[in-house]
């Protein structure tokens, strides 16, 4: 195999991707420990399958796909249900009602209520920027289907936070 032209240096694609893929498995997780764990894993994991990396152009999505499987498998292991941190991070729900002001911990509570199906979706499109085609690649789902999901998800958020406002302080 051809050393130049091959696969992607490793170290090259860590210097590129790190602080993406610790992002990503930071709001998939909720912990700075766990998506260091996570992160690690997943490169290690890219390590070990660099040679089915065929365009470097791909690598942003080649290694997300990788991090959303380590997670899986993790929480798949746990059983237990995860934190999605948002602190100082853009809020879907702000951008379409700017008018409301909702707490970051319950905007985390109701997020956290989602399924990974439809918080990763969330995450990639309005955290990392994924386009609609990218998240189909990454999640290996028809793009219609990351369409639905993300519409499911921001209604569920705008209905859960909008019940949480109007509820009687206690």
């Amino acid at each position: 195999m051809d050393e130049g032209r091959s696969a992607p240096d490793l170290s090259e694609l860590a210097r590129l991707h790190y602080a993406l893929i610790f992002r990503y498995a930071y709001r998939l997780c909720g912990s700075a420990e766990e998506a260091e764990d996570l992160t690690q894993q997943a490169f290690l994991a890219a390590h070990q399958r660099l040679y089915q990396l065929r365009d470097a152009n791909s690598a942003k999505s080649w290694l997300c796909a990788i991090l959303r499987n380590t997670f899986l498998t993790r929480v798949t292991s746990q059983r237990g249900q995860k934190m999605v941190p948002l602190h100082g991070f853009w809020d879907p729900v702000q951008e379409q009602s700017p008018a409301s002001n909702f707490d970051s911990n319950e905007l985390q509570q109701v997020l956290n209520e989602l399924p990974e199906e439809f918080r990763t979706p969330l995450v990639l499109y309005y955290f990392e920027e994924f386009s609609y085609r990218q998240i189909a690649e990454q999640m290996d789902v028809p793009i219609g289907t990351v369409m639905s999901r993300l519409a499911r998800a921001k209604t569920h958020l705008r209905r859960r936070l909008e019940a949480l406002q109007s509820a009687p302080i206690r």
